[in-house]
């Protein structure tokens, strides 16, 4: 049998996260990467604060549109991963696509010097 958290224990846990995010003087930032992020493909300063926790979701702020107006290298977006201000990494493994992933992007396909736009971005804690 698995372990179940309480919806008010995984809410408390995402806000910790939002927090985290938050804690420095300044936006975090998201980096999307090919797989095992061998190439950092863009970087995209989060909203202050980052987003809103509500029944163990973390839905981060992407209006107006969160977007790299430049990507900084070309290749398949993978991954990603949230840096606070200090570059110290709080979240990693986030899944990125086009649809039913954490980070959801208009295209994978990344290419140097191209916008690359979030549409939704999301983290659900967990029943582990």
């Amino acid at each position: 049998m698995s372990m179940a958290y309480a919806t008010a224990v995984r809410t408390a846990r995402m806000q910790a996260v939002a927090d985290a995010i938050d804690g420095d003087v300044g936006a975090g930032s998201l980096e999307i990467g090919t797989s095992g992020f061998g190439t950092v493909l863009a970087v995209l300063a989060l909203a202050d604060p980052c987003g809103t926790v509500s029944g163990g979701v973390l839905t981060m702020d992407v209006t107006p549109a969160l977007e790299d107006s430049s990507a900084n290298a070309t290749g398949t977006a993978a991954e990603a991963r949230i840096k606070d201000n200090s570059g110290d990494i709080i979240v990693s493994g986030l899944t990125v696509g086009t649809s039913g992933t954490n980070i959801v992007l208009t295209s994978t396909a990344i290419v140097a010097t191209e916008p690359v736009t979030i549409t939704a971005f999301t983290i659900t804690e967990g029943n582990p």
